[in-house]
């Protein structure tokens, strides 16, 4: 064989070698994007396919339920507006804290209306997300068609386990439905159909046009109390006692 032929099937050879290595560089890189992408389904998959832990009823509360997200006489001379993110910590330490003292001491007596509005920002603002914030809204107000909005409520923040951890995946949620005694085959209907995104969004639209910017935002016939803080049942006392002066 001569010297050209030699040269010429050396250069076929280091071809044929090169085009191998970069079929397999490309084969590895598909590999490597299957994987990805199977892995970040199974992290939006496995919440809410995984077995339900066990769920944790609301605290015992009397709940003077009126409207939908509301407590009380609408006729008080007092209204209380609550936005709250079912996912934040904080509104999970007013609720528990300072909402239980107002519900006894302010509403249960005809003092105070009170009226809870969604406000699910942690997982992106408004409405129609699909995060846990959103649906866990959506969970709500699913329960307060059928008069257990507040029953739901309380089940939610007693499940509470951080943010972003899984524990408002949609199996939970209508597990948290059916420990508050919920007509499922109602409410399995309207959670899917997110049947209250609008209204969850105008509660949403109202909060920012009022300069919430977190939760718990409370406001005391119309007075915003403590931004940035959590409210104490001493600082609602305080600002109640004050609107019912003027």
């Amino acid at each position: 064989m001569s010297n050209q032929q030699n040269e010429l099937s050396k250069r076929q050879l280091r071809r044929e070698q090169i085009r191998r290595k970069e079929q397999r560089g490309r084969w590895i890189g598909i590999g490597l994007i299957t994987l990805g992408a199977l892995f970040v389904a199974f992290l939006i998959i496995w919440p809410n396919v995984r077995p339900v832990a066990e769920v944790i009823p609301a605290e015992p509360q009397t709940y003077p339920q009126a409207d939908k997200t509301s407590m009380g006489d609408p006729n008080a001379p007092i209204r209380i507006d609550a936005y709250e993110d079912f996912q934040c910590p904080a509104c999970k330490q007013y609720t528990k804290e300072t909402e239980s003292q107002i519900i006894t001491n302010l509403i249960a007596t005809g003092k105070v209306y009170y009226v809870f509005h969604n406000y699910p920002f942690i997982d992106g603002a408004g409405a129609g997300n699909g995060g846990e914030s959103d649906q866990a809204a959506n969970a709500s107000m699913c329960a307060s068609e059928q008069g257990k909005f507040w029953e739901m409520h309380g089940t939610i923040f007693a499940n509470w386990n951080g943010e972003g951890q899984g524990a408002y995946a949609d199996n939970r949620l209508t597990a948290f439905a059916d420990k508050a005694g919920l007509d499922m085959t109602a409410f399995n209907t309207c959670f899917k159909a997110n049947k209250y995104k609008a209204e969850i969004q105008a509660d949403f639209d109202g909060g920012n046009k009022l300069g919430v910017k977190g939760t718990p935002s409370i406001f005391v016939n119309g007075t915003f109390i403590t931004p940035g803080f959590i409210p104490s049942y001493d600082d609602v006392l305080k600002a109640v006692d004050a609107a019912s002066t003027k």
